[in-house]
C-alpha cells in the first residue's frame, strides 16, 4: 500500500512528506525533532519540523487515528479549545517493506506545556488553583457541546497564559464521543475519570519526589471536581424571580458574560398566578469576550487576554469623543475599534523586539504592558503612559525576567 496523507489542507502534505515515515517514530533522527516536554502516553508521540511549523506526531492504529481526527476537527468547529488535526498519514512501510503503524499529526500549540510538566516543577499554591480552574473550565465546555472527553488527565491537557490566568487544551481525543447532549451520567462519570485520573498522576510524581510537598494528590483530585460542580450549577440553574423584576434576569446574563459565557437561547415562564418568573439558560457557550473583541478588531486572543483588551479599547474609547465632529461613522464602535488597533494596539506590541517576546502571542505581550503600566502609574500616583511602559519594561523587565516568561522544560 502506497504511502497516503490525508489533510484539510492542501500545504500540509507537501511539508510532512519531508518527515521519515519509512522509519519507526520511536527511531526518529534528531534532527527531525524538537525537545519539548510531553506528558506520558500510551503511544508513542514526538515533536517535530514541519517547515515553519512544529507538529505533535503520534503512532497508533488506522481506525482510531482517523476517529481522533475527526473528531478533533469536530471541536474546532464547536470552538473549543484544542489541538489543531493537520493530517493522518498510512500506507507506512519500513525499508524492508514492513507496514509500520499510521501517524495522526497535529499542530503544536505555540506557547503551551503539558499540566503533568507544570506539577514536575515548584510551583505556588495560587498558581495551581489558576490550573485547576483553567480545567474546570475546560470541561465545561466540552460537556456544554455533547462532548464525553472519557480520559482527561494531566498528561491530555496543555495550558497557556491568558493574560494572567491560564488557558487549558485538549491533546488527546481518542477515547471522546461526541453527542447532542449528555446526561447527567455520563458527565459525572467523565468528571469521576478525571478526578481519579489527576489523583493517580498527582500520585506517580509524589512517589518520584517530584511534587511539591504541600500538595495532596487525592485532595486536589476532588478539587476539581468540586470547582467544575459549581462552575456548571452557576451556568445551568433555574432562578425565579418576582414579576416585574426583569432586571434580575439581565444581572444575571450580565454574570455569565462575566464568566466568559454568553446566553445564546433563554426559556422565560411566568408562574399560573403571575407573581414570579422562572429564567433557565438553554444554550449557554463559552467565550463572550473572545467573540466581542474579534468581532470588533479582527484581534483572536484567549478569553481572559480579550477581555483585558476590551476594557483598554472601551477606556480609549471614551477619551475620542471629539473625533471627527460632523461625521457620525466615525464615532460607531467598530469604526473607533479599527483606530485602536491600527494606532494604539500593534504600534505597542511592535515597540517590543521580537527577540525579546519568547512565546508571547500579541495579545499577551499587550496584557504585560497594561499590567507594567498600573504597576508603574501606582507608583508616581499618576498615569505614565504606554510609551514610558513600553521602554521601562523592554529595557528593565524583559531582559532578567525571560525565565519567568518561558515554560522551564523539566530535566
Amino acid at each position: 500500500m502506497a504511502l497516503q496523507i490525508s489533510a484539510t489542507n492542501p500545504e500540509h502534505p507537501a511539508l510532512l512528506l519531508a518527515l521519515p515515515w519509512d522509519v519507526p517514530l520511536e527511531e526518529w533522527p534528531a534532527e527531525y525533532l524538537v525537545p519539548l516536554p510531553r506528558g506520558i502516553s500510551r503511544h508513542v508521540v514526538r515533536y517535530a519540523h514541519a517547515g515553519d511549523e512544529v507538529i505533535a506526531v503520534k503512532e497508533l492504529a488506522e481506525r482510531p487515528a482517523l476517529r481522533e481526527y475527526e473528531l478533533l476537527r469536530d471541536l474546532d468547529r464547536l470552538g473549543i479549545p484544542a489541538v489543531d488535526p493537520l493530517a493522518v498519514v498510512t500506507g507506512r512501510t519500513d525499508r524492508t517493506g514492513a507496514p509500520l503503524e499510521p501517524a495522526l499529526v497535529t499542530r503544536h500549540l505555540r506557547g503551551s506545556m503539558p499540566y503533568r510538566s507544570m506539577f514536575e516543577t515548584t510551583m505556588r499554591p495560587a498558581t495551581m488553583h489558576r490550573l485547576m480552574d483553567a480545567l474546570a473550565v475546560l470541561l465545561v465546555r466540552l460537556h456544554l457541546a455533547g462532548f464525553a472527553w472519557g480520559d482527561c488527565s494531566l498528561s491530555n491537557t496543555l495550558f497557556r497564559r491568558d493574560a494572567g490566568a491560564y488557558a487549558a487544551y485538549l491533546v488527546d481525543a481518542e477515547t471522546g464521543d461526541l453527542h447532542p447532549r449528555l446526561s447527567r451520567g455520563q458527565r459525572e462519570y467523565d468528571l469521576d475519570l478525571a478526578r481519579v485520573n489527576i489523583s493517580g498522576e498527582l500520585l506517580d510524581l509524589e512517589a518520584s519526589g517530584a511534587l511539591h510537598p504541600s500538595v495532596d494528590p487525592v485532595e486536589f483530585g476532588h478539587e476539581i471536581c468540586t470547582r467544575y460542580q459549581g462552575l456548571w450549577q452557576e451556568l445551568t440553574r433555574t432562578s425565579v424571580y418576582p414579576a416585574g423584576k426583569y432586571h434580575y434576569i439581565e444581572r444575571r446574563i450580565r454574570r455569565l458574560n462575566e464568566m466568559g459565557f454568553d446566553v445564546a437561547e433563554m426559556q422565560i415562564e411566568h408562574s399560573s398566578n403571575g407573581d414570579s418568573v422562572t429564567f433557565v439558560p438553554k444554550v449557554v457557550d463559552a467565550g463572550h469576550h473572545q467573540r466581542q473583541l474579534l468581532r470588533l478588531t479582527g484581534l483572536d486572543a484567549e478569553e481572559n487576554q480579550a477581555r483585558r483588551l476590551l476594557g483598554d479599547l472601551e477606556s480609549w474609547m471614551a477619551t475620542q469623543d471629539d473625533h471627527a465632529p460632523g461625521d457620525p461613522l466615525a464615532a460607531r464602535p467598530e469604526v473607533l475599534a479599527h483606530r485602536w488597533v491600527r494606532d494604539v494596539f500593534r504600534p505597542t506590541v511592535r515597540a517590543v523586539p521580537p527577540e525579546l517576546r519568547g512565546s508571547m502571542d500579541p495579545a499577551e505581550i499587550y496584557h504585560e504592558l497594561l499590567e507594567h503600566r498600573w504597576y508603574l502609574s501606582e507608583r508616581a500616583q499618576h498615569d505614565i503612559g504606554l510609551d514610558t511602559a513600553v521602554k521601562d519594561y523592554t529595557a528593565n523587565i524583559l531582559p532578567t525576567a525571560r525565565a519567568t516568561l518561558e515554560p522551564t522544560v523539566p530535566e
